[in-house]
């Protein structure tokens, strides 16, 4: 099962959309900056799961993940953070 989720940084007001198979390890490996030039690792402070989906397959999980990087995905995003 892969899952599309989107993170959220306070501190920073930020947010990032992704795709993944496993969703715990995916948010540890955010908030440990594991990859030290990924998005997510440029702002300190951690990273919150605000918002996930689970499909069967990553061909599914990444078209979602599009649509939700495009302007309405974006502005459906938003009622999931918090103020």
């Amino acid at each position: 099962m892969y899952c599309v989720y989107v993170v959220y940084n306070h501190k920073h007001g930020k947010t990032y959309t992704g795709e993944t198979e496993d969703l715990n390890e995916r948010l540890k490996a955010h908030n440990d900056h594991r990859f030290e030039k990924s998005y997510t690792a440029r702002f300190d402070g951690s990273w919150e799961l605000v918002y996930s989906e689970k499909y069967p397959s990553r061909q599914e999980a990444r078209k979602r993940e599009k649509e939700l990087k495009s302007y309405r995905g974006r502005q459906f995003v938003k009622q999931y953070i918090p103020r």
